[in-house]
Parts: C-alpha cells; structure tokens; sequence
C-alpha cells in the first residue's frame, strides 16, 4: 500500500509521497515514488506511482530512456499531452506484461500523478489510470491523491483552496500524510515533500523526511495538541435541548 498527494495551486505545485512498499510479490519494504523530469527554464515534471512496483519501475525507465534521448515528456507541447504520453506508455507496458500478470492471477495494478508545467503555460496536475487514461485537478478540486486516499482526505476537503499559498499546502500534505501515516501501518515514512513555484521551471524546493526528523515530529505533536485544544474549546453540548419524553 502506499499514500501519494498531488495539490496545484495559483503558487504552483506540491508533491508528496510516503515510502512504504511491502505488499505482494514484489518484497521490498522502502521504495521512493517520486520521480522528477527536468529541464531547467524550459519544463518541470514530477511523477508519483502506486501499485506494483514492477510495473511503474518499467513505466518510468521507458520514460527515462525516452527522455534522456530528447523524446517523450522532453517534446510533450503541453501537460496534457505529457499525461498522454505517461498514459500510452502505461499501455505500452500493459500489451507486454498484463497478460503474464493475470495469468498467474496478479492485476495489472498502477497508478501515477504527473505534475508539472512546461513554459508558457499554468502548472497542471494529472492522475493516469491503469488504462493509460487521466484525470485533470480542477480549479474546485485541486487536489489528487493515490493509494490509501480516505485516511488523508477530510483535512484536504476543510483546508485545500486554489488560492491556498503554496507553503500551507505543504502543511497540509504533511498532515494528511501523518493521518495516513497514524491510521494505515501499511503507509510510512521516509516522506519526499516537493514545492514547485508556478514559473521557476526548476525545482529547488524539496526534502526527504525521515521519521525521526524533528520536524515532521515538531508537525505531529503541534498538529495534536492544536486539536485536542480545539475539542476542549468547542461549544458545550446542550442536552437538555431534548425533552426526556422524545427519548421513547
């Protein structure tokens, strides 16, 4: 299992993924699932994968290769059609190994969020089904999330607006992760959390957080002192409101 969040704001981007992958046949326990396509003043992308890590290895390595020769994402016109290109591939890997999979009763099981802009246009978010199809964040939904989604999500929903600025979201991407992260024990650190400014065209703006590190530790005991306060200070319940006799 894993957990991924993409969130675009009017800022730019914010990418975060856990670490964790241990389920399945493909036995290993720590694995990054965030993957980065740069050329510097021109496009910025950034990809995070769920599922078989077989598969979105070989996802992003003909990805890589494609690009390191000048093919691919480094030609895509736009982040549309970037997220087209990831999504063909994902069938291209699909015609080779799905039936294999299947066979042996294994899915073909991938997910990927493609982030990015490319000069001359707004920063965009894609989530790329196993079919090779996306799906696009929109201006009421700006944020996409992979893996274990429910456990991460009701502080999006309260929390995450187009206009958010691009350093509360990154708060936020790390609460819903520490939620994930509290509620799910297949979901874990180490976390790779990215900002990217909407124009920069370059990514200078990242950490991997282990943990130990002390300040996702400062974020997590911060974030549940806040709350436990916020509960105390809430409103008191009035029952007697309701008459004894509607009890039945």
């Amino acid at each position: 299992m894993t957990y991924c969040l993409g969130i675009v704001t009017s800022e730019g981007l914010v990418m975060a993924s856990d670490s964790r992958s241990n389920a399945g046949y493909d036995q290993v326990n720590v694995c990054r699932k965030m993957y980065r396509f740069i050329i510097e003043g021109e496009r910025v992308f950034v990809i995070l994968t769920s599922g078989s890590l077989s598969i979105s290895q070989s996802v992003l390595s003909l990805l890589r290769a494609d690009f390191d020769a000048g093919r691919g994402l480094a030609t895509a016109p736009s982040v549309y059609h970037a997220a087209r290109i990831v999504g063909d591939t994902v069938r291209h890997v699909s015609e080779m190994d799905r039936a294999s999979l299947e066979r042996d009763n294994y899915s073909f099981n991938v997910h990927l969020l493609l982030g990015g802009q490319i000069r001359g246009e707004d920063p965009a978010l894609y989530l790329i089904y196993p079919q090779g199809n996306p799906l696009q964040a929109t201006e009421d939904s700006p944020y996409l999330q992979l893996g274990e989604v429910k456990y991460g999500r009701p502080i999006l929903d309260r929390g995450i607006e187009r206009d958010t600025p691009l350093e509360i979201a990154a708060k936020y991407a790390l609460l819903s992760l520490d939620a994930t992260m509290r509620s799910h024990g297949t979901v874990g650190p180490p976390i790779d959390l990215l900002l990217y400014r909407k124009d920069s065209l370059t990514v200078d703006r990242y950490r991997r957080l282990e943990g130990s590190d002390p300040d996702l530790t400062l974020i997590h005991t911060s974030w549940e002192s806040s709350l436990r306060r916020a509960v105390q200070q809430l409103p008191e319940i009035d029952f007697a409101r309701q008459p004894a006799s509607d009890l039945g």
